[in-house]
């Protein structure tokens, strides 16, 4: 499949966030209560299902939640259970952050919130007493290896706070097996809300000392993805709670039938244009009402291309006084440099001392600077001088060769602004020289270099490709040096902090150089002289990227320059070559941009690119709509392979393939002939639990099966017709049928042996004694 631009892509499918959303109808009460009809209450982490057992389906079904509130209107305090939280959220927020669920883990930490939704359970069965007590018998659920302290508490809530005639415990996967299955034996696996159980059946009775458990389970994977889209999208500005991510996992995630192939794939451009979920958080974005028209517009345009150009206009005047100032302090310092060459390196250090610089090589390398700096500014005001006509030297400044003495004050100050006149001119005429003169050198230089290519242009070729490496490793070396000025940790930063210190301390600040200082002072402090002149506000220079920008500048204009001479007379040299082409950003080819946005452009980056402010960048209705987007593309798959490799998510366990593998080899006879143990169980694999709703997961399991079993072992992998509600199923099943009255327990065998008294059934759990 090839994929055509994104201008005639159509628009990618939006899901919109899945928020909790209760029936229309308020939890119905049941009708035709009957006394001595057992009670199976499936109480699992997410869901209570509850009826009476003589119905083929639990009547009520809601979420294992609770939240307590104080009604502002009346005063009271107000309890909620299940479904009635999402209904009511909408008249009071914080109903909802209040709810809360028995469970803590696997087990069951608030007993109190148990209490309440069984009270909440059995009004709506329309339970009734003549004498207090409830008088069906009751059927629960309860967790594998069920702690002793669990089912004590159990207890002592069923026979002393409701008193029930009797009680019964099972295991929600083996009551599931019961409703499913026709054959006795087999092998179940539980994909539950905390944990994954795979457990032999033998007989119709669990083989519990054979059982085998993963820490994993559809909870810890909602919060997995949770934490996975917290380090895609670190800035998201939604909260994503784990009622969403469950549902983002319900809704679009699957199980890859070959996950290290489809992985390497997935974010393939043609691939990812067919699996790449976009959920859309719903977000209102205002309407910018402050418009304005094209004239408008235009007139504000004028405006600033007027005051740009008398800021530009005072900057050229302002240059022209400075410059004037570098070419005197220039030709003061030129003169020192002659009298230094006559001079001994001794004496010579002692003069440039005297001139406040450490040492001669101080006192040449801050000529050379200042050399450099009047050659750029030269350079630079013959450039912007515009086409204005020149005055006439010898007529236009009368009073410049004439003496003070015989000027009076009036002429005295016409007199000084003349000579600042004739000052600029002069450095304007030098300047001019000055570009004549750099004019003819790089005309004669550019006859040399075409002398040379016609000479040896194998020779030419190779030294330019040597000084553009040279200075494209230099341009390369400045933007690391810059990066790390970002990070306050990095060398080149605490050597700015350290010259930030040098700057503040009072006693480097006698060091500074003094001259050309001014009789006044900054704030009338005779002893403060920093800033007096305008070089010493230079010191910031050595503080800041200034001086790194400028070089930076510089080595592109002369980068840019190698390679357009290149590419004119290079044959092997093309614009893939050049520095830009090795920085161009691809976004097709970005792994990182297709996995956070998928594949079409980010709108941020292309309109950025194209040079858009970025205050409408942040204001830009499309581009805050897509800010809340989320892309959903190999979270798809990974989440669910953990059931497979569980050390994805950091587990230090095997796969369910693997413990199966184990257990029909290792714990039973592996024998997979007619009559064997390993044989009647994988010829019944059930699979159970919400986690086995993601699609695929049969197959693949039925796969993975297959692969470590004997060629031509028969097998058969079934899943639950129905994973949520079958364990209700099978307890309705269980306690209809006649050798289910044996199991119970009895309030007066309660009563008599205690709370760790348990009768074993063949879909319960059974005692440490027989282990």
């Amino acid at each position: 499949m090839t994929v055509t631009p994104e201008e005639e892509l159509p628009p990618q499918k939006l899901h919109y966030l899945r928020e909790p959303q209760a029936p229309s109808a308020y939890e119905a009460f049941y009708e035709e209560y009957k006394p001595d009809v057992p009670i199976a209450i499936d109480m699992g982490a997410s869901n209570v299902r509850v009826g009476l057992v003589d119905k083929p389906d639990p009547h009520n079904v809601f979420p294992n939640l609770l939240s307590r509130y104080k009604d502002k209107k009346s005063g009271l305090n107000l309890t909620l259970v299940g479904n009635d939280i999402f209904r009511e959220s909408t008249s009071h927020s914080g109903i909802r952050s209040n709810a809360k669920s028995p469970f803590d883990g696997p087990l069951i930490t608030n007993w109190d919130i148990v209490e309440n939704i069984l009270d909440y359970s059995l009004e709506h069965l329309g339970v009734q007493s003549s004498t207090g007590s409830l008088e069906n018998p009751v059927v629960m659920t309860e967790p594998v290896a069920c702690p002793s302290s669990q089912r004590k508490s159990m207890y002592e809530l069923l026979f002393e706070t409701y008193c029930a005639p009797k009680v019964a415990f099972g295991i929600d996967s083996l009551f599931s097996f019961h409703a499913n299955s026709t054959k006795p034996d087999g092998l179940v696996v539980s994909l539950g809300s905390e944990s994954t159980h795979i457990i032999p059946v033998l007989q119709g009775k669990g083989v519990l000392s054979q059982c085998k458990r993963i820490d994993w389970g559809g909870n810890l994977a909602s919060q997995f993805l949770q934490k996975l889209l917290a380090l895609k999208y670190p800035y998201f500005p939604t909260r994503l709670s784990n009622y969403h991510t469950n549902h983002i996992l319900h809704d679009h995630a699957y199980v890859s039938k070959d996950y290290p192939s489809e992985l390497s794939t997935y974010l393939d451009m043609d691939v990812l244009e067919n699996r790449d979920v976009v959920i859309q958080v719903p977000v209102e974005v205002a309407l910018d009402k402050t418009k304005k028209s094209e004239e408008e517009l235009a007139k504000q345009a004028e405006r600033r291309r007027e005051q740009g150009r008398r800021l530009q206009e005072q900057a050229r005047k302002k240059r022209l006084e400075k410059l004037v100032q570098k070419e005197q302090e220039f030709e003061y310092y030129g003169q020192l440099r002659e009298q230094f060459a006559r001079l001994s390196k001794a004496e010579a250090d002692r003069r440039a001392q005297a001139e406040d610089f450490k040492d001669l090589n101080d006192f040449n390398k801050y000529v050379d600077n200042l050399e450099k700096a009047l050659r750029k500014a030269r350079s630079q005001d013959v450039d912007d001088g515009g086409e204005e006509e020149e005055p006439n030297p010898e007529v236009a400044w009368p009073l410049v060769s004439i003496p003070d003495e015989e000027l009076s004050e009036e002429q005295i100050k016409e007199k000084r602004r003349q000579k600042l006149l004739k000052a600029n001119y002069d450095a304007r005429m030098r300047a001019k020289a000055e570009k004549k003169r750099e004019e003819e050198e790089k005309a004669q230089l550019e006859k040399e270099q075409q002398e040379w290519r016609e000479r040896d242009l194998e020779g030419w070729c190779t030294a330019k490709r040597l000084e553009l490496a040279q200075l494209i490793a230099g341009y390369k070396k400045r933007i690391k040096l810059m990066e790390a000025m970002r990070d306050r940790k990095s060398m080149a930063a605490q050597q700015r902090m350290k010259n930030i210190a040098d700057l503040a301390n009072d006693s480097s600040a006698g060091k500074k150089r003094k001259r050309n200082t001014a009789a006044a002072t900054i704030d009338n402090d005779p002893n403060d002289t920093f800033g007096a002149n305008d070089d010493d506000w230079n010191a910031y220079r050595d503080i800041s990227n200034a001086t790194l920008e400028e070089d930076q500048e510089e080595a592109n204009a002369s980068i840019l320059r190698i390679e357009q001479e290149l590419m004119e007379h290079d044959p092997n040299f093309h614009y893939e070559d050049t520095l830009a082409a090795s920085e161009t950003f691809d976004w097709r080819n970005s792994i990182l941009h297709k996995f956070i946005h998928g594949p079409r452009q980010s709108l941020t980056l292309a309109m950025q690119a194209e040079g858009h402010d970025p205050q409408e960048l942040a204001n830009h209705p499309e581009i805050i709509r897509r800010n809340h987007q989320l892309h959903i593309n190999v979270e798809r798959i990974r989440v669910p392979e953990i059931y497979f490799q569980p050390h994805i998510a950091g587990l230090d366990s095997a796969g369910i393939p693997e413990v199966i593998q184990n257990l029909v080899y290792r714990n039973f006879d592996g024998n997979f002939g007619s009559g064997g143990q390993s044989r009647s169980l994988v010829e019944n694999i059930f699979v159970t639990g919400g986690g086995s709703l993601v699609p695929n997961f049969t197959d693949r399991l039925r796969a993975e099966i297959q692969s470590f079993l004997p060629v031509g072992t028969s097998f058969n992998v079934t899943h639950a017709s129905d994973p949520i509600n079958d364990s209700w199923r099978g307890m309705q099943k269980w306690a209809a049928s006649s050798e289910s009255q044996s199991d119970y327990v009895t309030r007066k065998e309660y009563e008599e042996y205690g709370s760790e008294y348990l009768k074993e059934h063949g879909l319960g759990n059974i005692s440490l004694r027989n282990f």
